[in-house]
């Protein structure tokens, strides 16, 4: 497919056990049913053909013969579609008995993967993989394909490992040698049977495996019609990329079932790109599939429009602790100079609010009184009732030392003394009143013996949506690496908590209200007229591109791509064109702001601090610029 991605399937057929043609042909509709649908490669259980748990069968010769025309049945079956297909299946080799993953394409056996660690008696039956020579091969189905472990498929578009069952809970798998030599998607064909709490570990371990990898990692385990005798198995099958599981399928069910996705192998590599554990191992055969390139394929996976949004399962823990984070980054570094106040600017908006927060968590921390904290509201040209009184209301429901500095007579005769007319609201009537500001907070923490909590968040660093050496500056930015979207759900979960009733809704009202830097004068009705939003755009649209520009590494033109997807018909593709054209040229041109940034703390895996994000303020963004003019001649 376009943009990285291999249209995967994970498919549990309903089998019967010791019937390998029934068996056959329950594989064979599966990936007639993957094949149907584009995908390029579908992967079944652990010993699928057979069952697991045949016994003293697999000693018996014409079982085994049994299954290799079942093989050949389920090759041949392959030749009229272009899906690689993966199966397990008991295999011959010389004097010894493997359990094995077949692969198989356009009717060929392309190669067989053994597996390497027996568990729970298998040695009876089978040997281990370690038993095979290198270089070896086995005749199977009429054809000769080579077999061992840890080989890497190869195709025009994606590389695939395969580790077999139970040897992915073992201390050295298979899976994380052929990740590290280039294998972007691992298989785990497998036949885990079911105990109580058991789930929850399975899927635990997918998600940390294809964390650890860096990769792709598809599981389908055995389900319907596998042996009952000790055991019940779930049929359960899943697939997960880089941390998290993108798709997966239920559990007991009593039919065959397949579970179809998209794997982002760009992502995957751009994962590696920057890891120096993923070099090549030229100890590790490849295998190359003559698979033609999908590039029809329709993308049906999820792409979620608030990437820094947990999910709600998980929001609680996860919010708590980035602000905990915060709070306790913000504490170390109070206590380390010494600092016997905090001063904070207060407008009623968003990030000062959660600055304000933070900072009374931090004094809790360090068992300082509120009245500690130096609040100050510094009423402008722009500021309106409604942020002037939730602003009030925050800092004497939070019990601090309140402040109230206007900014007016101040600015007039900065303007005078500059020789800049006070009608004319340009740049400098804005940039004067932020500057002003912080001299304000800056002196005033001298004054106090303090230090200037900055206010601050990640998507206006990313915009460079701030004042230079204006609320751009502070001696310790809280929110320096907390996206606007996030901050939002921040605020509304300490609302949530909070016990003061006047607290939580003064917090409420600052969340529905227009972001604004309120630095032009209201309207008539003396409402926010400066809304951020109809400035530079929507901060949900910037905060999806940041994510996948700086996290993913991903080119303008695919993040365009996943933009229409993730938002449907909430913006069309013009409006989305246009402030990805805006925060391309922003992001590259406002560099300069983001070289000298405050310290701050880092809460998640996308930063824009000097650490995690080196770029020369210098950059040019005119090739940045011409992919997103293109887009605009689509």
């Amino acid at each position: 497919m376009e943009y990285g991605f291999v249209k995967a399937a994970v498919a549990v057929p309903q089998i019967s056990t010791g019937e390998c043609q029934y068996n056959a042909g329950s594989i064979i509709s599966l990936i007639d049913d993957a094949a149907s649908k584009g995908c390029e490669i579908v992967l079944l259980p652990e010993l699928c053909l057979t069952s697991s748990n045949c016994g003293d069968l697999f000693g018996q010769p014409f079982f085994i013969h049994e299954c290799c025309k079942a093989i050949a049945a389920i090759a041949e079956s392959t030749v009229k579609h272009n899906t690689i297909a993966v199966f397990g299946a008991p295999i011959q080799h010389d004097n010894s008995l493997y359990n094995c993953a077949v692969v198989v394409h356009k009717g060929k056996v392309e190669g067989i993967v053994a597996k390497n660690t027996l568990q729970d008696g298998e040695s009876r039956w089978f040997a281990s993989a370690v038993t095979i020579p290198a270089g070896s091969t086995v005749t199977v189905a009429g054809q000769k394909a080579p077999i061992g472990t840890s080989h890497i498929f190869r195709t025009e578009e994606f590389s695939f490992g395969i580790e077999v069952g139970s040897e992915a809970a073992s201390p050295t798998p298979s899976g994380a040698i052929m990740a590290v030599a280039g294998a972007e998607i691992i298989l785990n064909p497998c036949s885990w049977n079911e105990e109580a709490g058991r789930h929850n570990w399975v899927k635990a371990s997918i998600a940390q495996q294809s964390s650890r990898y860096k990769s792709g990692y598809m599981i389908a385990n055995s389900g319907w019609g596998e042996s009952t005798c000790d055991a019940s198995y779930s049929g359960y099958a899943a697939i997960a990329e880089c941390g998290n599981i993108i798709a997966e399928s239920g559990r007991f069910l009593t039919e065959g079932h397949i579970t179809i996705t998209e794997i982002d192998v760009e992502k995957v590599r751009k994962e590696r790109l920057t890891d120096g554990s993923f070099t090549l191992n030229k100890d590790v055969p490849y295998i190359y599939i003559e698979q033609k390139a999908n590039r029809n394929g329709i993308l049906t996976r999820r792409i979620n429009p608030h990437p820094f949004i947990p999910e709600v399962a998980e929001r609680d823990e996860r919010y708590n602790d980035i602000f905990m984070i915060q709070a306790t980054a913000l504490a170390r570094r109070i206590e380390h100079t010494r600092s016997q106040s905090a001063v904070v600017g207060i407008s009623g908006g968003l990030d000062s609010t959660l600055a304000l927060l933070v900072t009374v968590k931090a004094f809790d921390i360090l068992r300082k009184p509120h009245c500690d904290i130096i609040t100050v509201t510094m009423p402008g040209f722009g500021t309106t009732d409604r942020t002037y009184t939730n602003a009030l209301n925050l800092m004497k429901a939070l019990g601090t030392t309140i402040k109230e500095i206007s900014i007016k007579d101040a600015c007039i005769q900065h303007f005078k003394d500059i020789e800049h007319d006070i009608d004319i609201h340009d740049v400098t009537y804005e940039n004067s009143q932020a500057r002003e500001r912080t001299q304000i907070l800056m002196d005033l923490a001298n004054r106090m013996n303090g230090i200037v909590v900055g206010t601050g968040d990640l998507s206006e660093l990313a915009l460079g949506w701030a004042t230079y050496n204006g609320d751009h500056m502070s001696m310790y930015g809280v929110n320096a690496s907390v996206p606007k979207t996030l901050m939002q759900h921040i605020v509304r979960w300490v609302a949530a908590n909070c016990e003061d009733k006047t607290c939580k809704a003064t917090l409420l009202d600052i969340v529905d209200t227009p972001i604004s830097p309120e630095l032009t004068p209201a309207d008539d009705k003396g409402n926010i007229k400066q809304k951020t939003e109809d400035l530079v755009g929507p901060y949900e649209l910037h905060d999806f591109f940041l994510y996948n520009f700086v996290r993913n590494g991903f080119s303008p033109e695919k993040i365009f791509f996943l933009a229409g997807k993730a938002f449907g018909n909430r913006y069309d593709k013009d409006t989305i064109k246009k402030w990805l054209k805006t925060f391309m040229w922003r992001f590259f041109t406002q560099q300069f702001k983001r070289s000298c940034m405050p310290d701050g703390p880092r809460v998640g895996s996308c930063n824009l601090s000097a650490k995690s994000w080196a770029m020369p303020s210098d950059v040019n963004p005119r090739m940045f610029s011409e992919l997103c003019n293109r887009l605009e001649k689509e």
